[in-house]
C-alpha cells in the first residue's frame, strides 16, 4: 500500500467533494451527509477542519476565495490543486484495486474466543447474529426508499456492500454458533475440556470461595 501525506479517509472525501468544484468546509460536511457518506466515513467538524488544514499544508488543496454571507463569520471556499488530483485518483484507485488487511473487532475476538466456554461462545455469536438481522433489515430499507426516491444504484453501491457483507457474515456465524452449540465444531472437545480444567483450578485457590460471593452479589445486583 501507498503511503499517503494524507491518509485519512475523510481526506478522501473531502478532496472527492472539491472534484466537483469548489466549496467551503461546512458544504462539504453537507454535501457529505447528504449523500450518505457518512455511513462509511467518520464525519465531525473539528476532524474535517484538521484534514482540510492537511491537506492544504501538502499542496493537494488550495484555499480559492473567502465569502461571508450576512452576519456569518466568513468562509474560506478551497479547490483541488493537481497535485491533488493525481493523489485523490491514484488513491481510490488503490483502494479499489488492491485488497488490504483490515484489523476487525469481530476478527480479533474470534481469534481470542477460547479464553470463554464454548456455550457462552455459541450464546454471543447467537446475539451477534440478531443484531446482524436487525442490521440487515435497516439497510434493506434504507436501499429501497433510496430507489422509490429514484436514486440510482451508482450512489448507493457501498450500502450494497455492506448488506452483502453483513448477510455473509450473519450465514457463517449462524452456522459457527450451531456447531460450537452441537459439539460438531473440530476442536471443541479439546477447547471445553480446556475450560473445565481452568474452572476447576480457579475453584481450587484460597480466594476461591469470596470471588464466588463477589460474583454473586453483582449478578443479583443487575
Amino acid at each position: 500500500m501507498t503511503k499517503r501525506k494524507v491518509s485519512n479517509p475523510l481526506a478522501l472525501a473531502v478532496m472527492t467533494c472539491l472534484f466537483e468544484r469548489p466549496m467551503h468546509p461546512y458544504e462539504m460536511a453537507t454535501t457529505l451527509r447528504e449523500r450518505g457518506k457518512d455511513q462509511s466515513i467518520k464525519l465531525n467538524y473539528g476532524s474535517l477542519y484538521t484534514v482540510v488544514e492537511a491537506l492544504q499544508q501538502h499542496g493537494l488543496i488550495v484555499a480559492q476565495e473567502t465569502e461571508r454571507e450576512g452576519r456569518r463569520p466568513e468562509r474560506t471556499i478551497y479547490r483541488l490543486t493537481d497535485a491533488g488530483r493525481i493523489e485523490l485518483i491514484d488513491w481510490v484507485s488503490e483502494l479499489l484495486s488492491t485488497p488490504a488487511k483490515e484489523f476487525t473487532r469481530f476478527e480479533a475476538g474470534l481469534s481470542l474466543a477460547g479464553v470463554l466456554p464454548p456455550e457462552d461462545v455459541a450464546r454471543l455469536l447467537a446475539q451477534r447474529c440478531n443484531h446482524l438481522e436487525t442490521d440487515i433489515a435497516q439497510l434493506r430499507s434504507m436501499l429501497q426508499v433510496m430507489a422509490q426516491r429514484g436514486l440510482k444504484r451508482m450512489h448507493v453501491i457501498e450500502s450494497e456492500y455492506q448488506l452483502a457483507m453483513r448477510e455473509a457474515e450473519l450465514t457463517w456465524a449462524r452456522a459457527l454458533a450451531g456447531e460450537i452449540a452441537s459439539g460438531t465444531l473440530e476442536g471443541v472437545d479439546e477447547w471445553a475440556a480446556f475450560q473445565r480444567a481452568r474452572a476447576e483450578q480457579e475453584n481450587e485457590r484460597p480466594d476461591a470461595g469470596e470471588r464466588a460471593a463477589t460474583e454473586a452479589s453483582a449478578e443479583n445486583e443487575r
